[in-house]
């Protein structure tokens, strides 16, 4: 006699589903307590913070708050200004190389812009017309202290954007630009968008700006691990700066440290613009660029390649060249000054 199915199966089947569903949601939301317990309650965010670079290091009291700006090298000389670019724990360390390769022979300078290492950073909404508030600032000042003279300036990465826009509002300030790594070559972040639009989702940051998880949210986003996961990405090569990714620690440990990369995540510093801002400059610009890592689409920077105002190389490096190659970076910078005269 054949035996008859059990039809209890289906049913216990489904109790055990359903209740490994609330044994993995307690646990997803005990881990997630834990979290913003560890965060609150252990993980310091006043760490000893000495100054990037060497130097004076002065603060500029100015309309968008204090900004922290280093200054080295010898008194006379046409000065460099060094702007540092915008992750979650940028500060002015990222031109470090650059900066003490110059001061041997002229008058460099380098900023932490709003919301990024010694300078304010207080809870607001960053955008790119404060960065380039910034650096007219900051550039106002050194002319100021040099009669006048103006300025060689190098940016990285999305600060390109700002130093280009800062040169075309200003450009009596300026001899000649410099991009490393520029953002704005690319498929995802070129465009003729809006004149000084962002790409900013309020929603988004006010979502994370929420005291009881924003800054839990931001202790993982720069825990260790994730420190060194984004920087090898950012090298390409697992061969980092052990100096930077330890300076990037302790910078983004400290009071209001996550409020700036809250805009930067939620899209508030990346301008529209990009591609109108590069297409009018006209004084000299000097870009290079590496092709290792995550950072190596410049896909449209063939059309400025023939300008004769551009100058554009590449090097086996990752998106810090001047990390990895700064005698090679120096030369070519060099070169290039020397031919604007």
């Amino acid at each position: 006699m054949a035996s008859r199915p059990d039809r209890t199966l289906p049913a216990k089947a489904v109790a055990k589903a359903a209740w490994a569903v609330r044994a993995l949601g307690l646990t997803s939301l005990g881990a997630a307590a834990g979290w913003l317990a560890y965060s609150h309650l252990v993980i310091g965010h006043r760490m000893p913070l000495p100054p990037a670079l060497p130097g004076r290091r002065d603060v500029l009291r100015t309309r968008v708050g204090d900004i922290s700006l280093y200054g080295s090298g010898p008194a006379d000389g046409r000065p460099l200004l060094l702007i540092h670019s915008i992750n979650a724990a940028a500060n002015a360390y990222e031109v470090r190389p650059l900066y003490r390769h110059y001061a041997a022979s002229r008058p460099v300078y380098a900023l932490d812009l709003p919301g990024f290492g010694f300078s304010a950073r207080s809870r607001r909404i960053y955008t790119p017309r404060l960065m380039v508030d910034a650096i007219h600032a900051v550039a106002g000042e050194i002319r100021r202290r040099h009669a006048g003279t103006r300025l060689d300036a190098v940016a990285l990465s999305l600060s390109a954007e700002y130093l280009a826009r800062a040169a075309l509002e200003q450009a009596q300030d300026y001899r000649s630009l410099g991009l490393i790594s520029p953002t704005g070559f690319d498929a995802r972040l070129s465009g003729r968008g809006p004149l000084g639009g962002n790409r900013g989702s309020d929603f988004a940051r006010a979502a994370v700006d929420v005291p009881l998880w924003g800054r839990p949210l931001f202790d993982a986003l720069v825990s260790r691990p994730s420190m060194r996961f984004f920087l090898e990405k950012t090298w390409g090569s697992r061969r980092i700066d052990e100096g930077l990714f330890a300076y990037d620690y302790a910078s983004a440990h400290q009071p209001g440290a996550e409020h700036a990369p809250f805009s930067f995540l939620a899209g508030h510093l990346f301008p529209t613009d990009a591609t109108r801002l590069y297409d009018a400059l006209w004084l000299p610009v000097w870009m290079i660029h590496g092709v290792r890592g995550d950072f190596v689409d410049f896909r449209h920077a063939a059309s400025f390649q023939e300008r004769p105002n551009w100058t554009i190389e590449t090097m086996p490096t990752g998106a810090f060249p001047h990390f990895e190659r700064l005698g090679a970076v120096a030369r070519s910078y060099d070169t290039f000054l020397a031919e604007i005269g």
